[in-house]
């Protein structure tokens, strides 16, 4: 039986507490959080012990869940590691790309297993597709939200950017070649909106718009490659997939379309997409790499990469702004 200590008990640390308590072969020992509010309201909801001494919880645990703001991680991590702690810690995996790397190395020397709460990855539209044979050469991804105040205390980039950030990369099986951005602060001090344009060696193109003062939600991912076109909807839970002479199934349907290259079968599928609780899915996915010795399905590393763009954009923003 693996024992959970979960570091902040806020807004999502109480869904990291429900999944948490549904998730075979873990125990929930307690929580530290410094928010009387907070600690208060879980003590009551959950019976669960509220701990005073951060090593003590994690002296009493084998799993740290890291749920607090993103300017603790790398104290709460560090600490963790070196006590040969397995690691789930939410993104950005740090503040800065520094306290990144060093987490990094020191996760390589102490033999334990950490995982990046990129939760997109385990969003059920993107399951549905991980699959198959992507080989995009451009990218469109729009993800837009209203404003909430909580989590401003970082920018749009590693905010919401870095899921799609984080997902691209783990596609696209090439160095970034070039990176232009422009971004707003309008609500914070950090910006709030921003469009990147990523090019890649391979060829391939990424063009991303995110901004947390829309009016409404949108959280899509469009990719284009060789015969095929595949539309991700990670709010709706939808998936698109159009492709040039694939065999139509009972979830797709065909029709002939003349072309300059003369007549080509269209394929139009819209997959099933089963119900599912993505962040349970990620802790599931990490109990799994602890108790069968496998790699974590977001490591460490893939959070380092994902941070390293994400600040790469932040500097291109930084400059322009100098700039202008």
């Amino acid at each position: 039986m693996l024992k959970v200590g979960v570091f902040g008990v806020g807004h999502l640390g109480k869904f990291h507490l429900n999944n948490w308590k549904e998730i075979e072969g873990v125990k929930l020992v307690g929580f530290f959080d410094p928010n009387n509010d907070n600690a208060k309201a879980v003590t009551e909801q959950y019976g669960l012990k509220r701990f005073m001494d951060e090593d003590k919880l994690m002296d009493a645990c084998d799993i740290i869940d890291v749920v607090v703001p993103t300017d603790w991680h790398f104290e709460i991590c560090m600490k963790a590691v070196r006590k040969g702690k397995h690691v789930f810690v939410e993104k950005p995996l740090c503040n800065t790309v520094a306290e990144a790397k060093d987490l990094v190395d020191m996760v390589r020397e102490a033999n334990v297993k950490v995982q990046v709460g990129h939760v997109e990855r385990f969003n059920p539209a993107y399951l549905a597709v991980k699959d198959l044979n992507l080989n995009p050469m451009f990218i469109e991804v729009h993800r837009l939200a209203q404003f909430n105040p909580r989590g401003t205390e970082v920018s749009v980039i590693l905010d919401l950017m870095i899921h799609d950030l984080d997902i691209i990369l783990s596609m696209i099986k090439s160095n970034v070649k070039n990176i232009t951005a422009s971004g707003v602060a309008v609500m914070t001090d950090t910006p709030d909106i921003a469009n990147v344009r990523i090019e890649f060696n391979n060829g391939c193109v990424a063009n991303l718009t995110s901004s947390r003062i829309s009016m409404k939600k949108m959280r899509k991912m469009r990719l284009f490659q060789k015969d095929a076109y595949i539309g991700i909807d990670f709010l709706e839970k939808k998936t698109e997939i159009i492709q040039l002479q694939k065999q139509p199934d009972k979830h797709s349907f065909s029709f002939d379309l003349d072309t300059p290259n003369g007549k080509k079968t269209i394929s139009v599928s819209n997959p099933i997409i089963p119900e599912a609780n993505a962040i349970k899915l990620e802790l599931e996915s990490f109990v799994d790499a602890i108790v069968n010795d496998k790699p974590t399905v977001v490591s460490e590393i893939d959070g380092f990469l994902a941070m390293e763009i994400a600040h790469q954009i932040l500097e291109k923003i930084n400059n322009t702004s100098i700039l202008v």
